[in-house]
């Protein structure tokens, strides 16, 4: 049983990662697109996280009468990604709102017809 609750945050990770994946994939609308992003995104910080806890650690300031000191690597990758995802979304955001002014909508299967070319027809083939 403690098998199982020390591998809880991993199923967390899974499950946050699929529900990610699985909206980006099948939503048509850009910002429920970009949900499913930040959600991909929190799996992620998930995961980093659970791999840098070490049980009984302290943290790396040297002191008598402690052994095991923790990592701080992925707490400083986390606060790194947290910023990158946060500008990354609000990128995605003004394009979207962009997108919203130029064509009038924000759903992909309206988009496709109107940034596709239409191609030429293809030549006749002589005898």
């Amino acid at each position: 049983m403690s098998d199982l609750v020390g591998l809880f945050p991993y199923w967390a990770v899974i499950v946050l990662m699929m529900t990610g994946l699985y909206i980006v994939i099948a939503q048509g609308n850009l910002v429920k697109k970009l949900i499913g992003l930040g959600i991909f995104q929190v799996s992620v910080f998930v995961l980093y996280i659970a791999i840098g806890v070490v049980d009984g650690a302290t943290p790396p300031i040297l002191s008598p009468g402690f052994n095991s000191y923790s990592n701080p690597l992925p707490s400083v990758l986390i606060l790194t990604a947290i910023v990158v995802g946060v500008a990354t979304l609000a990128v995605g955001l003004a394009l979207a709102v962009r997108i919203r002014e130029s064509f009038g909508t924000i759903e992909e299967e309206d988009l496709l017809p109107l940034t596709v070319p239409e191609l030429p027809p293809e030549p006749e083939a002589r005898p």
